[in-house]
């Protein structure tokens, strides 16, 4: 079998191994998630990341900032008049994951396996639509680039969801109600293992008042494009929803935790 197929591999955070995709069972043991990222957002603020993209067409400047750091909390400001450069869609989101000033930011290039935790609060008001509604992507960094991986609020059959898809492979990780994480604060736990073709694998887990609401693993996926993989946090959506949800909305990051396993 090969690498990218095994099966997972399961431990605690911080512990010896935590759960990683991809990883050949013969080095588990020696396999640990390692913490390379810890920002917080009273002390570092927006530094703690790449890039901001906060209302990149000044199309409301009465807005600003769209994006900022607010107690322990990062906030993302959604209002219906807000425009991206692309005028179908609206995009307030930052990127990758800096420690420090000017170009120390980490880079995910093939082969490595990333963790991402932190939780988000979901307001009632940022709806799920029939269009894209992003909160999470990963990306090659540049301009055209598509998308590698996305967590989405979409509706399905008129119902509320939050999933996480796999565009390259066209692939739908897993699904769940959006409804009753509306309102309170969920803790995510992303993994993805960057691989060209089938070397890749993502695991996506939601927990709410300490319960799992989904936990669903892909193998063999492809995670990669080119040059590196960047994560993307905040609010890009279409402006093509037919189900009358657009309405100003936020939404809210916390507890940030990077790691690597190595």
């Amino acid at each position: 079998m090969s690498t990218s197929r095994r099966a997972l591999l399961g431990a605690a955070l911080g512990g010896a191994v935590g759960a990683a995709v991809g990883l050949p069972a013969t080095t588990a043991h020696a396999a640990s998630w390692q913490q390379k990222w810890a920002p917080s957002a009273s002390s570092d603020g927006l530094g703690a990341f790449e890039t901001i993209e906060d209302d990149r067409a000044d199309s409301h400047p009465a807005g600003h900032p769209h994006i900022f750091a607010t107690g322990d909390n990062w906030r993302f400001n959604m209002h219906k008049v807000d425009r991206d450069t692309s005028t179908d869609r609206q995009r307030q989101e930052v990127t990758g994951l800096r420690n420090g000033n000017g170009s120390n930011y980490l880079k995910w290039t093939q082969g490595q396996t990333w963790r991402l935790t932190y939780s988000m609060y979901i307001p009632s008001s940022l709806k799920a639509t029939t269009t894209f509604t992003h909160i999470m992507q990963m990306k090659q960094p540049g301009s055209g680039t598509s998308p590698i991986v996305v967590q989405s609020l979409r509706r399905v059959n008129g119902k509320q969801t939050i999933e996480l898809q796999l565009p390259v492979d066209g692939t739908l990780v897993g699904r769940a109600d959006l409804d009753p994480l509306h309102d309170r604060w969920t803790d995510v736990d992303f993994q993805i293992k960057v691989g060209n073709g089938s070397a890749g694998s993502v695991r996506w887990i939601l927990k709410s008042g300490g319960t799992t609401v989904v936990d669903k693993s892909k193998t063999g996926v492809d995670t990669f494009l080119a040059d590196r993989v960047r994560p993307k946090w905040g609010i890009y959506r279409s402006l093509g929803d037919t189900s009358g949800s657009l309405q100003d909305t936020y939404l809210l990051l916390t507890n940030l935790r990077g790691y690597q396993l190595v």
